[in-house]
């Protein structure tokens, strides 16, 4: 084998090695985050569907319970049903039970007017589920029963009853037996899908939900980046064969004049000696070129595998203004980047939406406990202080009344103190503390340093902040043995900063699992966009959070 033919196999394999190696990492990169997002995605849409879902049915079913008619929707030549069943109390899934094998979703209510028997109506469950937004051309979302039968109308088969298609698939198992999770593997049809499912549980009903996606048409980019990827390679490959075409005539021509001026010395001519020294140093350049070429690109091999392991912290220069290899993999990293980070601002979001709904959910049965049942208790106890004779019997009736209207106040002011939206979270939490003084025998001191009328202490942090201080103090009677407990709320020009301090005998961040509610208050700091600083020792535990002021 000639030089020219070894060298042109060397440079050719190392850069179709480069090349493959990096288009390689590449595509496998840009495949993760595909199938990352998309699970997230079809995870956000069967999220998105199960609440309403569930809410249909929990609304349905008080509106049933309010309601005086004994038969609604239900007709007892369409359905099968068992004295036994109609005994029963809750919600029951009553396909099986259908002439016809219809989906049926039933409310049954036992009480001294008798029996009360509703259907739910299929449509407002089928409009939810065939929402298609963000679904694709293929996404759908369903319903499956605990006999492993639909229980929604397939968008693939719609003149199809649910009842008759048997769906058996990996999700719908793992989420009877209470297992909820995401991956990709064949749905009802035998076609390999993207799904993400879960289990809905209301009453005695018991439904698995499922979103999911063909896998067929998730993988259409990742077909057309696999062509793009090899055309790239094919036509960096013919570049590269001409280059090095060119580049072995180079360094073959210095060869071939060194081997001429070597026979004209060997027929003893050696006036050539000068020519063939020039030759020598052409060659020693060639070489040093390569070595540089082999650094340069170990040097990217290196970046880009660091990238491939997600080490974005990693730095890279490029050798000149014109390394566009340099400058592609820097700007992959710099999505790279940019894709986390907003990855991370969606998980906040998400965390900060849910806290939102579970806070607003409490200000709603708050608002329900206190404005719906303690006028009826008052009303209640006016008409005992009138209308019942019997003295004794009035006063234990009116002691009864008023336990039950305390119980439902402290109830009420537990899911959400109702100051905290008229007076601000320093009211609150001084009617909180002055509250907990009077059932506990441990020192509580408060100290409100807000500006009160001018406070910029947003509802949403003063929830927030009244939640954490609840969950501290909730810890420390429980667990700490504390005989102290100081709080103080501060409120500056750029911050507002919550100290919490007890004397109990403390915890070892470094050894000991943080509970649940170590975490919910981190959680909460998170998406409160704060910082949290926790200190213990034996006799001094510390929390110091600082909250921006959201101007």
């Amino acid at each position: 084998m000639n030089i020219k033919t070894l060298i042109l196999i060397i440079i050719n394999s190392l850069i179709a090695l480069v090349v493959a190696v990096l288009s390689f990492s590449f595509y496998k990169q840009f495949s993760k985050v595909l199938n990352d997002r998309i699970l997230l995605q079809l995870n956000s849409i069967k999220t998105l569907k199960q609440i309403q879902v569930e809410n249909l049915i929990k609304s349905e079913w008080k509106l049933f319970l309010a309601s005086e008619s004994q038969y609604q929707n239900f007709d007892d030549t369409t359905f099968m049903l068992s004295e036994s069943i109609k005994n029963l109390e809750g919600v029951y899934d009553f396909t099986s039970n259908h002439v016809k094998k219809e989906t049926s979703i039933g409310f049954v209510s036992n009480s001294e007017k008798g029996t009360k028997v509703k259907v739910l109506d299929y449509n407002k469950i089928k409009k939810i589920l065939l929402e298609r937004t963000g679904m694709g051309n293929s996404g759908e979302s369903y319903l499956v029963g605990h006999d492993y039968r639909m229980r929604s109308q397939s968008r693939f088969f719609p003149d199809k009853t649910p009842y008759t298609m048997l769906v058996k698939t990996e999700g719908v198992t793992n989420a009877l037996k209470g297992i909820n999770g995401r991956g990709a593997f064949a749905d009802y049809r035998g076609i390999d899908v993207y799904s993400v499912y879960s289990l809905i549980e209301v009453s005695n009903l018991k439904l698995v939900i499922l979103s999911e996606i063909d896998v067929s048409e998730v993988v259409i980019p990742l077909k057309n980046l696999k062509s793009r990827l090899i055309g790239l390679t094919v036509a960096i490959f013919l570049v590269a064969v001409i280059l090095s075409l060119f580049l072995t005539r180079i360094i073959t021509n210095p060869i071939r004049n060194m081997q001429k001026s070597l026979r004209i010395m060997a027929e003893g001519d050696y006036n050539q000696s000068n020519e063939f020294i020039k030759n020598s140093n052409e060659i020693k350049e060639m070489f040093d070129a390569l070595a540089n070429l082999k650094a340069s690109l170990q040097g990217a091999v290196k970046f880009s595998d660091d990238i491939g392991k997600m080490n974005l912290n990693t730095n890279y220069k490029p050798k000149s203004s014109n390394d566009l290899l340099g400058k592609s993999l820097i700007a992959m990293r710099d999505k790279l980047i940019e894709f986390r980070n907003n990855e991370e601002n969606s998980r906040i979001i998400a965390k900060r939406m849910l806290v939102d709904g579970l806070e607003n959910e409490r200000r709603r049965l708050s608002r329900e406990l206190h404005d719906g049942v303690g006028p009826y208790l008052t009303s209640l106890k006016h008409y005992i202080e009138n209308r019942v004779e019997n003295e004794k019997k009035k006063t234990e009736m009116k002691r009864i009344v008023d336990d039950t209207i305390s119980e439902i106040r402290l109830m009420s002011n537990a899911l959400m103190p109702s100051s905290i939206d008229d007076f601000g979270i320093g009211a609150t939490l001084t009617n909180f503390v002055e509250s907990l003084k009077k059932s506990t025998a441990v020192n509580v001191e408060y100290e409100d340093l807000t500006k009160h009328e001018q406070t910029n202490i947003t509802n949403h942090q003063g929830i927030n902040l009244f939640r954490i201080s609840q969950e501290l103090i909730n810890n420390s009677l429980k667990h700490s043995k504390a005989k102290n407990i100081r709080i103080t709320l501060s409120e500056f020009d750029e911050f507002i900063s919550l100290f919490y301090f007890d004397d109990g005998i403390g915890f070892d961040k470094n050894n000991v699992k943080l509970g649940s509610g170590i975490i919910n208050i981190k959680e909460r700091v998170e998406i409160c966009n704060g910082k949290i600083d926790i200190n213990s020792t034996t006799g001094n535990t510390t929390f110091e959070i600082e909250l921006p002021v959201e101007l």
